[in-house]
């Protein structure tokens, strides 16, 4: 494995142990399971936002600071093109469980793409002060389950 390579999966593991690491204790209640739906169907209008080429509504769903980075939804659209092609080619996606950590709220997404990779899309989840949910950061993750 490439030298390059094999520095991102080392710390994209470190940063998945980090969020193990910070998760609270078991049995402690984490979100709603109403919250964990809103943003769920955050992220899936998000999904089809971009997989149809609106640029404007798919950064509607983005947090401000992610939105004030990319200013404009050209902009952001090229991003997920260049570096999120996963999320736009994933001919299956599963949510999994969410976490609420030290570091936010995560919520996991299980991509499998036509060449049946597996990724794992972990969203880092904002509520906004006026309660709604908004997107502030996904990182693409290999996993170890394989596709069958």
């Amino acid at each position: 494995m490439p030298r390059l390579a094999r520095a991102a999966l080392l710390c994209v593991a470190w940063w998945i142990a980090s969020i193990a690491w910070a998760a609270p204790p078991a049995g402690e209640p984490t979100l709603p399971a109403q919250d964990w739906q809103v943003i769920r169907s955050v992220v899936e209008a998000q999904l089809a936002a971009l997989r149809s080429g609106d640029g404007a509504k798919a950064i509607s769903y983005a947090a401000p600071g992610i939105r004030a980075q990319f200013r404009t939804p050209d902009n952001f659209l090229r991003m997920v093109r260049n570096g999120y092609p996963a999320l736009l080619t994933a001919r299956y996606t599963q949510f999994l469980d969410g976490a609420v950590t030290a570091g936010g709220v995560i919520q996991p997404l299980r991509l499998v793409l036509p060449d049946e990779t597996v990724l794992v899309a972990l969203y880092t989840m904002q509520r906004l002060p006026g309660g709604d949910w908004r997107i502030a950061g996904c990182v693409l993750a290999p996993s170890t389950v394989q596709s069958t």
